[in-house]
């Protein structure tokens, strides 16, 4: 059974940082894309960053571009995002999911892929 399971959110103060984890088991997929998104009050849900399984290439929306680091470890079939410099802006319940993709194609527009599989969530908190 296909499980995504996330961790690491809390609360920080304004310029601090935080690491979510996302573990996942259970793939049969050959290639995929491992995303980050997050959801505000009141706000739409939007694409955060991911990572490709296919090359490894990374992807980041821009408000989170040189603070934001997503990476994975293979053994531990973890995808991690290092959230540096943190934004009262970046408050959200974060998600991770996952995306079957075609190695063949190139990577566009990353966050309108069709993502079947979602963890629960973790809150994060930027806050004084």
């Amino acid at each position: 059974q296909l499980q995504l399971v996330e961790s690491g959110g809390g609360l920080v103060q304004p310029g601090g940082s935080l690491r979510l984890s996302c573990a996942h088991s259970g793939f049969t997929l050959d290639y995929y894309l491992i995303g980050w998104f997050r959801q505000a009050p009141g706000k739409e849900r939007e694409g955060v960053s991911c990572i490709s399984t296919s090359d490894g290439s990374t992807y980041y929306r821009d408000s989170v571009k040189g603070r934001f680091t997503i990476s994975r470890d293979n053994a531990k079939n973890t995808v991690y995002l290092q959230m540096t410099s943190l934004k009262p802006e970046d408050t959200a319940v974060y998600y991770c999911a996952v995306a079957s993709i075609n190695p063949d194609r190139p990577i566009t527009s990353w966050w309108t892929y069709i993502y079947d599989w979602w963890g629960q969530g973790t809150q994060v908190t930027v806050s004084s």
